[in-house]
């Protein structure tokens, strides 16, 4: 079991690169995973349907909390997870039909899908109730993922986010549920909780907790309305996760509690009273619909209320029956669903009204879907049928021994199963009836492949009903754990209450289709005044104006006040905590030697100096001085890893500084002068003090003595490096270092966010011609000045200016580009011109040391700059890995390696632009950030799988002739993720603060408009 998990995240991970190389028809190779998983499942069949055979194993994970990745196959777990790998597998081989090569994001769809799988299979499968939950809140957020596939559509994006609040809320109740109970019963195994479960109040409130996440994620009323909005998912998407495995996780959920707490208080009540009120409300609701898919999804609302009351029940019987139409829904609903995403394929709606004749035209897709409506309204002799007469069976000798909750079950059931008749042939004559429409629609043809997966799910559906007395030991033996009973699944009873009530239920169903006019204007009638979709906006809105109204009031005074506020209650608590203390230094040392008092002195004077300029330039300057005290102290006290690091980051802050300045005015205070400057003084001056103190006291408040003597020797046998520094942050700390490069991933993103409101796209606009252009530079000779520019022999310059710049098309003929950049005649009257970067491109008159320096106006050019960094980039770059690894025995490191690399490409923006940083780096930011923080998880992770701790380091040590002895370590892997990140936020930085203002900046000065909004805004910031 926990191999094919490790294979479904595997393939997941590979799945963008082989959609990449096979295109759609990757779907097919990624279906191998699921029915390798399914083939693994049913080989352990004669182990399960033995009498309380299970297949178990486990790894210990945090034995400080008792938590294993532990894994359990029964009865229960062996259904699920055949349902979820078999029409996982099937989904995925419609997909290679479904969708088109042009499918955009389709490799992230394809991973994002089988990753949903594996993590379905894992969570049916976990005998840990923490890694079960764990596995229970990947899916919300993969399930978010794939319901807003369309991005660009504001109701798959509202209805992803819908989905995954709902059901996160209800997770985070479970996990209060799960916490108590596990502490409760001293155990986190599910197997042992279900077994031995624990009594009294505390667990009573757990279990009605855990129901409650349960009834979120399987959309039980009053969280029901969040699946119907998902039909904006692809139709695959809808056909897996809303049909056969995600909703199905709550059902499962229920299932696998109730033999050990289906006689705690309250269960009964929330299970009979909701699931069969959202039986009811479901299949009304579906009656309305006039959209195929939704027709469908409030008829999946209906059934899981219905699974919901039969698997939670409580009895053995019901057990049974509840097992069986687990099986049956996932088969019939999954079809049905891929049976709509045919029909929207190829007419283009899913408007039942706009519909006619599709019986005619898609014989095979009408039969199979007939096929999988018949055994949703429960029609011999498929599996509806026999599932249902279970059902009937269960409640109805329930009820006669005396269970009125029975009784409540059976009437709501009934009832409940007529109007699912109702609306089964409802989706039948909608969809593939001759009617009369105003608009007949086109019917496009394509792969006759694609109806091969709801025909196999409807031949399965017939198949299980006709042999469903094989299937009956194999679901008995779940069955069983609730108690005794004598019922088994066949597909003939005899005539007995069950059949008639079956009976009854299909001809009153029809009926009822039959009058369906009367039925509609019925509810027409009806108030909608009760509307669960309409309370969740209502409520998130409400939060949304609670949230501007506490944001006005405690954020109303600006920057100023903000900081004010944060450092006086930071001298208020910490001083008060410093008065309180009896640990204050004996005896205060000034310096260790002159020149440490020295730069201290320039510290101060720079520091105040800063306070004072009028100008931001000299202010962020004069800040820089302080910084590079700090790295002539950590110098001069021998610690030149720090001192390195330290110079590096210094440096990236000032440029960091210098690309926000562009943005603000040139004077600091330029608009609105400082106020209260002594009050401002004072603050800072007392925040400083307590700084200071708090800086003697701590290191007079040592009690026991330091470990920084054990160091070298714990760096050199533990770590395997003489540089203590790196191999603290890689190895001994590198919790901490993992948590520092999540933050500097989450501050690119804010960065960005703030810079590219309306979106960005993922590849960085490079300059026009760039390919052709080098390659004629490698092949023409010239002399030095030549070999110096871009060539263009083999183009003109209107054909290097063809292209897209900021989204704009830019074609000019040469007498055109000539006449645009000449000067006007003597009797013209001279109008300032602006040209875009092609076109500076494209004039060719002046040569270029970098790819893209002639994208820059002369003005703003520095020859002696590109001369330097044509020089210095590709040699800091080889600077930065030798930095990155040689880090672990001498100066340097992932983090100060990629603190350099990043500077090189500051060097290279600013003398080239943004198009010379998009030839530097071709690839965008994020999978820079995101390389980085999977080589850190990854490293992190993979000690786990041999049975050590996370982040527990291995070495390979070898004498290699030449290089001699070397020592390498997963502590590189690491470092190398370090070094991705680092250099991934510099590149995201550039271009949010770096090239986005350029761009938008060149926008305004082509549009006076848009120039004149943009200074208007300026002046209001």
């Amino acid at each position: 079991m926990a191999i094919m998990t490790v294979l479904f995240a595997a393939l997941s991970f590979a799945a963008p690169l082989i959609v990449r190389l096979l295109g759609r028809r990757s779907f097919l190779v990624l279906a191998l995973v699921p029915i390798a998983a399914f083939v693994h499942t049913l080989a352990a069949t004669p182990i399960v349907s033995a009498p309380e055979g299970t297949v178990t194993e486990s790894w210990s994970w945090i034995p400080q909390l008792g938590i294993e990745l532990s894994f359990r196959m029964d009865a229960l777990a062996w259904l699920l997870a055949l349902v979820v790998t078999g029409v996982g597998a099937l989904v995925l081989i419609y997909c290679a039909s479904y969708f088109s090569d042009n499918e955009p994001s389709l490799g992230r769809f394809a991973a994002l899908l089988l990753g949903f799988a594996g993590t379905m299979y894992g969570l049916v499968t976990s005998d840990d109730v923490i890694v079960m939950f764990m596995y229970w809140e990947i899916t919300s957020v993969l399930s978010y993922l794939l319901i807003g596939h369309y991005t660009g559509r504001k109701e798959s994006r509202g209805a992803a986010l819908q989905a995954l609040l709902v059901t996160t809320l209800g997770g985070l109740v479970m996990l209060v549920g799960v916490v108590i109970l596990s502490i409760e019963a001293g155990t986190t195994r599910i197997s042992e909780l279900v077994a031995s479960p624990p009594e009294g109040v505390a667990p009573s409130i757990a279990i009605v907790l855990v129901l409650v996440g349960a009834m979120s994620k399987s959309a039980i009323v009053p969280f029901h309305f969040w699946l119907p909005a998902a039909m904006a998912a692809p139709t695959p998407v809808s056909a897996y996760l809303h049909a056969a495995a995600m909703v199905k996780a709550g059902i499962y959920l229920v299932a696998r509690f109730a033999p050990g707490y289906a006689e705690s208080p309250g269960w009964i009540p929330v299970v009979v009273g909701f699931g069969v009120f959202t039986m009811l409300v479901g299949a009304w609701r579906s009656l309305r619909q006039y959209d195929l898919k939704l027709v469908l999804a409030y008829g999946t609302v209906s059934q899981l209320g219905f699974l919901f009351v039969i698997v939670g029940f409580g009895t053995r019987d019901a057990a049974l029956a509840g097992a069986t139409m687990l099986l049956a829904h996932a088969v019939y609903k999954a079809g049905l669903f891929l049976t709509v995403g045919i029909i929207d394929h190829r007419t283009g709606t899913r408007d039942w009204r706009k519909l006619s004749g599709l019986a005619r035209s898609m014989p095979v897709l009408a039969v199979s879907a007939a096929i999988s409506t018949a055994s949703m309204a429960g029609i011999i002799p498929l599996i509806g049928f026999v599932g249902k007469e279970a059902v009937f069976t269960a409640f109805i000798e329930a009820g006669l021994g005396g269970d009125v909750w029975a009784w409540v079950a059976l009437v709501g059931t009934a009832v409940g199963s007529v109007l699912t008749v109702a609306y089964s042939a409802r989706f039948l004559w909608g969809a593939f009836a001759n009617r009369k429409t105003n608009e007949p629609v086109e019917i496009h043809r394509d792969s006759g492949m694609i109806v091969a997966a709801p025909l196999v799910l409807a031949v399965a559906g017939i198949a299980l009903g006709v042999t469903v007395s094989l299937l009956d030991p194999l679901l008995a033996a779940y069955a069983d754990t609730l108690g005794d009973g004598d019922y088994h699944l066949a597909l003939w009873h005899g005539l007995e209450p069950a059949l008639f009530l079956s009976a009854a239920v299909i001809a009153l169903g029809l009926g009822l289709f039959a009058a369906r006019r009367t039925v509609a204007r019925l509810q027409a009638t009806v108030p909608d005044t009760v509307d669960a979709s309409r309370g969740y906006w209502t409520t998130v809105n409400a939060l949304d104006r609670t949230a501007a109204r506490i944001t006005l009031f405690a954020q109303r005074g600006g920057l100023p006040q903000y900081l004010t506020t944060i450092v006086v209650v930071f001298i208020l608590v910490v001083g008060g905590a410093l008065i309180a203390t009896s640990t204050w230094p004996t005896a205060i040392r000034l310096y260790d030697y002159p020149l440490q008092a020295v730069i201290a002195a320039c510290m101060i004077v720079a520091t105040i100096m800063a306070a004072r300029a009028r100008q931001r330039m000299t202010a962020v300057l004069l800040a820089g001085v302080t910084g590079f005290g700090l790295v002539a102290l950590f110098g001069l006290h021998g610690a030149p890893d720090l001192a390195l690091t330290q110079a590096l980051v210094e440096l990236a802050t000032i440029v960091t500084f210098i690309l926000v300045l562009r943005r603000l005015p040139h004077k600091i205070s330029q608009h609105n002068k400082p106020v209260r400057k002594r009050r401002r003084a004072v603050i800072g001056i007392l925040f400083g003090a307590t700084m200071s103190v708090i800086a003697a006291v701590a290191l007079s408040s040592r009690q026991a003595e330091s470990i920084a003597g054990e160091l070298p020797r714990l760096s050199l046998e533990e770590g395997h490096g003489r540089n203590i520094v790196n191999v603290m942050l890689v190895d001994i700390r590198a919790w901490d270092t993992m948590n520092e490069i999540a933050v500097l991933v989450v501050v690119a993103t804010g960065i960005a966010s703030l810079l590219f409101v309306s979106g960005r796209s993922g590849t960085p606009q490079r300059i026009p011609g760039a390919r052709r252009q080098r390659a004629n530079r490698r092949s023409v000779p010239t002399d030095l000045a030549g070999s110096t520019g871009l060539s263009g022999a083999s183009e003109s310059p209107a054909a290097i200016a063809a292209g897209h710049d900021g989204g704009e098309h830019v074609d000019r003929s040469d007498d055109e580009t000539r006449h645009a950049h000449s000067e006007p005649a003597e009797n013209e009257p001279k109008v300032a011109t602006t040209t875009t970067p092609a076109e500076r491109l494209a004039s060719g008159e002046r040569q270029s040391w970098l790819l893209a320096g002639r994208t820059i106006r002369d003005e703003n050019r520095s020859v002696l700059l590109e001369i330097l960094v044509r020089l210095l980039f590709h040699p800091a770059i080889v600077v930065s890995i030798f930095l990155l690894f040689t880090g672990h025995n001498t100066p340097g490191g992932g983090f100060a390696g990629g603190l350099l690399a990043g500077l090189a490409l500051v060097a290279r923006y600013l003398a080239g632009g943004r198009y010379e940083l998009a030839e530097a780096v071709p690839i965008d930011a994020g999978k820079l950030l995101g390389a980085g923080i999977l080589l850190a998880v990854g490293t992190a992770a993979a000690s786990l799988f041999f049975g050590a701790d996370a982040l527990t380091s291995a070495y390979l040590e070898t004498d290699v002739p030449i290089l001699g002895h070397l020592s390498i370590g997963t502590s590189t892997i690491f470092d190398i993720g370090v070094y991705l990140v680092v250099v991934g936020l510099t590149v995201d930085i550039l271009r949010s603060l770096g090239g986005e203002i350029d761009r938008q900046q060149e926008d305004a000065e082509l549009d006076p408009e848009a120039e004149d909004d943009f200074s208007t805004t300026e002046a209001s910031r």
